[in-house]
């Protein structure tokens, strides 16, 4: 029972610490002192030392020789590593999604648009909120794809891709041009997609997804090279 509750609290805090590096709370290539750690989880060293071995493997922190665990640091190459690799795996997903998916698929894709757009006059309030309904409807998207192995992938690029889209929405997503422009190419893409438009609807995602490294890009609030 006692190595039951010991694993629960390893992958509490990996869940928490990934969470609060993905949105900002700790920056990149921040020092992760332990004391602090412990502070903030309530958790001990041993279980922290086991989430910070995980979230290397998963690149989203460094370890230093003998001088601990900082956060990965970002850089405009690895951005755009990241937001290409990922616009094609999308396009994938999205390509054999349309090839497989059937008439619950498109309800599904639309009720979750339907739950993006009614939560779009909170965008000033809380954005995040906002981005997670995104994130569903995305989702909804390429579940119809039924390839647990891209889905997977997928996953994995979407959070390294989060730490920065979490800039572009803080930049962005309250100026109404932006947004505007957003919503714009997601009726596109539902269209694409209901009238099982393969070309156009892979061609919709793959520059939909590149938007904020663009975006980022043309604002030099990246770094050329990692900090």
């Amino acid at each position: 029972m006692l190595s039951d509750n010991k694993d629960n609290s390893a992958a509490r805090v990996v869940g928490d610490l990934k969470q609060d590096i993905l949105q900002g709370y700790f920056a990149p290539g921040e020092k992760l002192a332990m004391a602090r750690l412990k502070e903030r989880y309530q958790i001990g060293v041993t279980p922290l030392r086991e989430a910070l071995s995980q979230l290397l493997i998963e690149q989203l922190v460094i370890v230093e020789n003998q001088r601990g665990f900082r956060v990965h640091p970002i850089s405009e190459e690895e951005m755009l590593d990241i937001y290409q690799t990922r616009a094609r795996i999308e396009a994938l997903c999205v390509g054999l999604a349309i090839d497989q998916g059937d008439d619950e698929w498109e309800a599904t894709i639309l009720a979750a648009a339907h739950k993006m757009q009614k939560f779009s006059n909170s965008m000033e309030s809380d954005p995040q909120e906002w981005e997670r309904r995104h994130h569903d409807f995305h989702t909804a998207i390429v579940a119809g794809c039924h390839s647990p192995t891209l889905l997977h992938v997928r996953r994995s690029l979407y959070e390294k891709a989060s730490r920065y889209r979490n800039l572009w929405l803080t930049d962005n997503m309250q100026q109404n041009d932006f947004f505007d422009a957003n919503q714009k190419e997601h009726d596109n893409l539902i269209k694409a997609l209901l009238k099982r438009d393969r070309k156009t609807a892979c061609q919709l995602i793959e520059n939909h997804l590149l938007s904020p490294s663009k975006a980022l890009l043309a604002s030099q609030t990246i770094p050329d090279r990692k900090v």
